[in-house]
């Protein structure tokens, strides 16, 4: 089910009345039923994938906190560690692994077919795979004290349905304890919630899903365009994914946060980052956290040597870009961001000016990486990747005329003037929210004389001007 549905306002709108009619013991079973309905409405029989990790890492972990010998504690958690990395890389990337083995197999003349699986990849097994791992670390490291004792409160901490797909992931010492704390109606943390997940849907279905319909003609067949068309394409698709995913992550703080549970925010205005490790503190802050302490710091960190560190950055982002997905245009984007980082501690690099003007051209500077990554995030190969690349750095390549009217060819009957107009103006009203924001004022804090408006104008643009189910 996806947040951008009928299905799911409707799904909401029942779990929300029904969470403060029942009384407070029996709501856990609501939620656990109703993330599990949730899950299984894509496709019910992967509802045991999650339901099998559920109850391994439950057991796991509670003999790892019983077992009075490290040995075994260390074993238990290499089980626990084992049997979710294998189900995932199975789905997600043994057709990677095997399409390139025949390759190589290929170009040194060895015959041996080897045919991929096709497995449709289970919605949010990334997600919910980190987070039960994160669990039995914690215990395995001594940082949960105490193991979860109830089934049912470890099963929905790792299925709660808000941030299921597309977190935030959240820890168990932050999240677990809120399933055993009695919420009460609160009108004031409902309306914030509601109001924070209509700003989600704006973000996704408004800005998202528009500039969708732009970079996806382009995208899809680049080497058709040059110049300013690829550089306008991907300029559209970092705001794109920005507001798919912290438009998704609004929407899933604001739905957990109308029954009275916190979950952690996941992106800070990240295009207004003045470097590459300032992006990484505001871009989906729960992951890149995730990375830092369940890989970064076991590598060492940077408690070592420099060759090391920059050793143990580069790797914790080649895995964060293969995380992201099984395509070698990943694993370049997360060794771009591993390789910018370890530039960026070059100190004759840096510069260290509280000049606003300076900051302005390190904000520019450091979005215009992040574009340059996605290029390859975006891309649908390699060879697109590295075309699109050279179109851009090809400045001579572009003319005005590459923006004209209709931008894409009228025969392809796809993107029209009025798309990118809307577009445009969509990431105009982003960026100048965005830094309101920056300047910690929350929407809360305003008049109802202004704020009335304000939603209602959101809320118009998203049934004149979103997309549903995209």
């Amino acid at each position: 089910m996806l947040f951008n549905s009928i299905e799911f306002l409707l799904f909401f709108v029942a779990i929300l009345f029904f969470y403060y009619a029942l009384p407070h013991k029996y709501r856990w079973v609501l939620l656990l039923g109703g993330s599990y309905f949730f899950y299984g409405y894509w496709k019910a029989s992967y509802l045991l994938l999650i339901m099998s990790s559920t109850i391994l890492d439950f057991f796991i972990g509670q003999q790892i906190f019983l077992s009075s010998s490290k040995s075994v504690k260390k074993l238990l958690l290499y089980l626990s560690l084992a049997t979710n990395l294998s189900v995932l890389i199975l789905f997600k990337y043994f057709d990677f692994f095997i399409t390139n083995i025949s390759v190589l197999l290929s170009q040194a003349n060895i015959n041996c077919e080897l045919y991929p699986l096709e497995l449709i990849l289970p919605i949010g097994i990334s997600f919910y795979t980190f987070q039960t791992l994160s669990y039995s670390i914690d215990i395995y490291n001594g940082k949960i004290k105490q193991p979860e004792k109830h089934l049912g409160k470890f099963a929905l901490f790792v299925s709660f349905f808000p941030q299921l797909v597309a977190g935030p992931i959240e820890r168990a010492s932050h999240l677990l304890p809120q399933f055993h704390k009695k919420q009460h109606f609160d009108y004031e943390q409902i309306k914030k919630g509601l109001t924070l997940m209509l700003w989600g849907f704006f973000k996704k279905i408004v800005i998202a899903d528009r500039l969708a319909i732009f970079v996806n003609e382009i995208y899809g067949t680049p080497t058709e365009y040059h110049g300013l068309t690829l550089v306008t394409a991907t300029i559209f698709f970092a705001f794109q994914i920005n507001c798919d995913f912290s438009g998704y992550s609004d929407i899933a703080i604001g739905a957990a946060r109308t029954m009275g549970f916190d979950l952690m925010k996941n992106f800070r205005t990240p295009y207004f980052s003045a470097s590459i490790s300032e992006f990484w503190s505001r871009w989906h802050i729960s992951l890149s956290t995730w990375f830092r302490d369940y890989v970064y710091i076991p590598l060492g960190g940077n408690r070592t040597v420099k060759w090391k560190w920059y050793y143990n950055l580069i790797l914790t982002f080649l895995i964060s870009g293969f995380w992201h997905g099984a395509n070698w245009t990943f694993i370049i984007w997360g060794l771009l961001h591993g390789t910018l980082l370890v530039i960026q501690n070059f100190k004759f690099l840096l510069i260290n000016s509280n000049n606003n003007f300076i900051k302005m051209i390190k904000i520019a500077n450091t979005f215009t990486l992040v574009c340059i990554g996605w290029i390859y995030f975006r891309a649908n190969s390699l060879s697109d990747a590295n075309y699109i690349v050279g179109e851009v750095f090809d400045v001579m390549q572009y003319k005005i005329n590459q923006l004209s009217l209709y931008i894409v060819p009228v025969s392809k009957s796809t993107v029209y003037s009025i798309d990118i107009l809307l577009s445009i103006l969509t990431i105009i009203v982003l960026v100048l929210t965005e830094y309101i924001f920056t300047k910690k004022i929350e929407f809360h804090q305003l008049s109802s004389k202004i704020k009335l408006p304000i939603l209602v104008i959101v809320i118009l643009s998203i049934f004149i001007f979103g997309s549903f189910e995209k």
